[in-house]
């Protein structure tokens, strides 16, 4: 079922919310920070603004998405869950021996996948190889990547958007999840990449900055991608790392940490009542 209204797809993020917690949880393991980061992406992207059909994962037509931070995988599981690629009890299979869904984005495997991912800066060229696979063939189908902010810092991120831009390839839209955290702490502390929205502009690209927590940003985002020409578009956003879960918000020590029964019980006793303030 597609969400049409804001509501709905709050309700849609905070789902996808629940499943990233249930599915950490459960594995003991995984990214829950920038998974949490990225719900109303996920949530527009899969409800609203692809074209897609669970029921046939590979039809030729369907716009195409790539997790290049594939290390946020619990994020995606549980989009593509609610969305009904496969049933949401698989969510608490995470990491575990014989389930499909395993640490990183697996397209053999999982229904719903276009690319396998998890090497930082590989999903981008990957996405940028389906767009231009489209031009090439006359297709009309778009291509959605999302790359974390620490991961910017691969040099194989601007040589796939030096060449993006160089063919023109108004039919990609690459997200910015900037949330200014990554394993060892702060990007600044580690390596900046700042200031992140001129370095794509002076790559080419057609450049929009937003709060990528903000529903209503990221639609009128989206929306003026889509009349961008001749150039692919950037949507750096900012977000907050652990979105959702009080205790996880802006903490670089919940990257790749599971929360444990305590941490759990919590997490989703507060998604829960977001969940009935929405649906009341």
């Amino acid at each position: 079922m597609e969400a049409k209204t804001k509501k709905e797809l709050q309700i849609v993020a905070t789902r996808i919310r629940m499943g990233i917690i249930e599915g950490t949880y459960h594995a003991k393991s995984g990214h829950p920070g920038g998974s949490l980061s990225i719900a109303e992406d996920l949530a527009y992207l899969y409800w609203k603004e692809m074209n897609i059909d669970p029921a046939n994962p590979k039809k030729a037509d369907r716009d195409r998405f790539v997790l290049s931070k594939g290390h946020a995988a619990p994020g995606l599981y549980a989009a593509l869950a609610n969305r009904g690629f496969f049933p949401v009890d698989l969510l608490s299979t995470l990491r575990k021996t014989g389930s499909i869904l395993q640490g990183h984005p697996d397209m053999k495997n999982i229904p719903g996948v276009d690319m396998s991912s998890g090497s930082l800066g590989q999903g981008i060229s990957c996405a940028v190889g389906m767009a231009l696979s489209a031009k090439l063939s006359g297709a009309d189908y778009r291509v959605y990547t999302i790359l974390g902010d620490g991961e910017i810092q691969e040099g194989q991120v601007w040589e796939a958007s030096m060449f993006a831009a160089a063919k023109g390839l108004d039919n990609l839209v690459v997200i910015v999840d900037n949330n200014n955290l990554q394993i060892d702490g702060t990007i600044e502390e580690v390596n900046s990449p700042y200031p992140i929205p001129e370095k794509f502009a002076a790559f080419g690209f057609h450049v929009i900055e937003i709060d990528g927590n903000d529903l209503d940003q990221i639609e009128a985002a989206f929306a003026e991608a889509r009349t961008v020409k001749g150039k692919p578009t950037a949507i750096v956003q900012k977000t907050v790392k652990g979105k959702g879960v009080s205790y996880m918000e802006n903490q670089c020590s919940w990257h790749g940490s599971a929360p444990k029964k305590d941490d759990y019980d919590i997490a989703m006793a507060e998604l829960t009542a977001r969940l009935q303030e929405l649906e009341g």
